[in-house]
């Protein structure tokens, strides 16, 4: 194999595809990247058996041919080379090592054979539908940080994409929850994901999911099963294993007799929350909202530090209510509306508060109070 390519292009790929390798592994051939030149390209591909990523890329082939090196080497070397470099990659003799050239520069790297590198091969992917790259970052940014991290609960460890229909008209929908909050986001069904089974994408694809969408113009090619999600970004392919689960039913979480509403500036209270949670402990993080006649007392007591007290004026015309909250699940939800304004939907100081913009916005969230 030799083979001589842009540093740009490389350490663009290299990027996009070292991400998924982990650093620690038990198994050598999964800490490598694999690279196949042929036909005037250079195929990146990296897998820790539950998500691939694959890139190609222009390049000067000159020898056809195929190995692995460490993700993690190569893509430290590359992106110390300096900027507008080429990059000639070949196979030295019978060693089992690739050498790296650039100007003076010269790098030895181990290699193993491609014929040890997993393959996680998709299998039939029968629904496939195209949906536009911002449209897809909206889903996962205002879901992402509602994910549950407790292993226990494995089927809430990534955000639930389903096909629903609401009120006659065909959505897609994502969600996920931890138990404590709850993150529901919606948009119009893009044409072929009707049928298409529910499916819960892990914490894990997730994040790079997020990472490739970054340029919102593209549009982004789903294919998918019931075990496998497939995701087409422009020249980067990523396959992941979904969470072998049932999502539990959300729906019945979600309050539909809130009928105490707020509403409030929503920097205004973002402020006013983060300033007096300074005083919360670190594992309370308790703030209270006393909400009465146009205005809302927000308040933290610590035995420990001391106590401290906001008033703000609101929107609000129904019974007096005192309510605890999480301020750190206050500040992720209020971070994720859109507007200016943020709705509070209450019922009483045990049952859940429901979250949006304004009435009837795509996205809504649901926060279990706390004792205070």
């Amino acid at each position: 194999m030799r083979v001589t390519v842009e540093r740009a292009a490389l350490l663009r790929s290299l990027g996009h595809v070292h991400r998924v390798v982990e650093r620690r592994n038990t198994i050598p051939i999964l800490s490598n990247v694999l690279l196949r030149a042929e036909d005037g390209g250079l195929r990146l591909k990296a897998t820790d058996l539950d998500i691939e990523v694959t890139e190609t890329i222009p390049a000067d082939v000159s020898q056809p041919g195929s190995t692995t090196v460490p993700a993690h080497v190569i893509y430290d070397i590359v992106r110390k080379l300096p900027e507008g470099a080429q990059v000639s990659l070949e196979m030295a003799g019978d060693m089992g090592q690739m050498q790296i050239r650039s100007g003076r520069s010269r790098f030895m790297l181990q290699s193993l054979p491609e014929s040890d590198f997993p393959d996680l091969a998709a299998g039939e992917l029968p629904h496939r539908f195209t949906v536009p790259a911002g449209d897809l970052k909206r889903l996962i940014d205002k879901t992402q940080f509602a994910i549950s991290t407790e292993e226990t609960r494995y089927y809430l460890n990534g955000i639930y994409l389903h096909a629903i229909d609401a009120g006659g008209q065909p959505m897609l929908r994502a969600v996920a929850t931890d138990g404590h909050r709850l993150a529901r986001v919606e948009l119009a069904a893009p044409a072929g994901s009707e049928g298409m089974p529910g499916v819960i994408v892990p914490r894990k694809a997730v994040a790079e999911i997020q990472k490739l969408v970054e340029n919102a113009d593209e549009s982004v090619l789903l294919e998918l099963s019931s075990a496998k999600v497939r995701l087409t970004v422009g020249g980067v392919v990523l396959t992941s294993k979904l969470i072998d689960g049932t999502f539990p039913d959300y729906q019945r979480v979600i309050p539909s007799g809130n009928d105490k509403l707020l509403t409030v500036e929503r920097e205004d209270f973002a402020r006013a929350v983060d300033r007096v949670s300074t005083i919360s402990s670190e594992r309370g993080r308790a703030v209270k909202l006393a909400i009465n006649d146009g205005r809302l007392t927000l308040s933290v007591n610590n035995p420990d530090s001391g106590s401290a007290t906001e008033e703000i004026e609101v929107d609000y015309d129904s019974a007096p209510i005192d309510i605890g909250f999480n301020a750190r699940y206050l500040l992720d939800i209020t971070g994720q509306l859109d507007g200016d304004t943020a709705l509070f939907k209450f019922a009483d100081p045990g049952s859940p508060t429901i979250i949006q913009d304004r009435e009837g916005s795509a996205a809504l969230y649901v926060l279990m109070p706390m004792r205070v």
